[in-house]
């Protein structure tokens, strides 16, 4: 999963990418993407650990994408933001010190977002008007696309996002390919002032149905490279609290739509990530193609039920380790073992 970081210049994002990721902003990538992997963190591997005492422990991780900063004048957005068209989510960073106005930044970021979504199904509509007035063998089929997609140009220029649940089954074939903005899950971290007594309150009039944490990142990322009995001994004499980097990152993983499953044995424990609604096969094919090929079904238990009775012969012993078939929606915390004829 690619979670693309966007934000204004001086907004504060690549301070936020050093912090999830450890690693500093490259001023060589100024004018393009830098990635850095995240590793998405869990209580429950440590108890896992504990009861199979696995060789090796592999964590899921996401692929965090700093874009370029974006200008305020809306000049260039467009370009820079199509370097992140394929992630899947978005963290929106938006500055609320020395004076920042959060909500008006907000408001200007989503506008660069419809208008880099509105130059993409502009440009579309152009190629199609001037192909259907040809004749040629797909001609109906053109002319469907055309009708489909004129009425959403219409809404992006009226300052609409498109979102999936009000779209058409035409509309959204249409759009399928884009990879709209608008279209993807957002999270809005924003930056306050270091000396900020009550940060949460620089999210209230953000809408709500956007999820919002409200952090001063300079300080954490400050904090994170300080010794654990240093940090807090500056946050008790500096009045200030230590933001836990793992909260952010399962918010973020909450916001994008995926969520965790295990494999685990004495060989490795590992978590996976899969997106909310996936099916048994779908975490099949997360793990290796050949497994959700042959798949022939999931031996399935919970993390709540191995931990409470301690053991995966216990979970058997008490009929909890369930045989799932391919169609089975996966839940959170979930530990399989995938049974396949290949």
């Amino acid at each position: 999963m690619k979670i693309g970081i966007v934000g204004y210049q001086g907004s504060g994002k690549s301070t936020l990418f050093e912090w999830l990721t450890g690693e500093a902003a490259d001023p060589s990538l100024a004018h393009s993407i830098q990635h850095a992997m995240c590793t998405v963190p869990d209580d429950r591997v440590a108890k896992l650990c504990d009861i199979y005492k696995p060789k090796k422990v592999t964590m899921a991780a996401i692929d965090l994408v700093d874009t370029p900063g974006l200008s305020r004048t809306h000049e260039g957005s467009a370009a820079r933001l199509a370097t992140i068209r394929e992630v899947g989510c978005l963290v929106m960073v938006i500055a609320a010190y020395d004076g920042g106005d959060p909500l008006a930044d907000l408001s200007s970021l989503n506008d660069d977002l419809l208008l880099a979504d509105l130059e993409i199904v502009a440009g579309r509509v152009a190629r199609l008007q001037e192909s259907v007035k040809k004749p040629r063998p797909n001609r109906d089929q053109e002319l469907a696309e055309l009708e489909a997609l004129e009425s959403l140009h219409q809404r992006l220029e009226g300052g609409e996002a498109l979102h999936g649940s009000d779209l058409t089954p035409e509309q959204q074939k249409a759009i399928k390919s884009f990879q709209l903005f608008s279209q993807k899950p957002r999270l809005v971290v924003v930056n306050v002032a270091e000396d900020e007594a009550n940060p949460q309150q620089s999210c209230e009039n953000i809408p709500e149905q956007i999820p919002a944490e409200a952090v001063s990142l300079s300080l954490q990322l400050e904090l994170s490279r300080m010794e654990e009995a240093e940090r807090d001994q500056f946050c008790e004499e500096m009045g200030v609290s230590h933001f836990n980097r793992d909260d952010l990152i399962r918010r973020i993983m909450d916001a994008s739509g995926q969520m965790l499953f295990f494999t685990a044995g004495d060989k490795e424990v590992r978590t996976w990530m899969i997106r909310k609604g996936g099916t048994a096969v779908d975490a099949a094919d997360g793990i290796h193609t050949d497994l959700a090929r042959g798949f022939v079904r999931a031996e399935t238990m919970t993390c709540e039920d191995l931990f409470r009775l301690g053991s995966e012969r216990e979970v058997k012993a008490n009929n909890l380790m369930r045989r799932e078939h391919k169609g089975y929606v996966i839940q959170d915390g979930d530990i399989l073992h995938i049974l396949s004829s290949v």
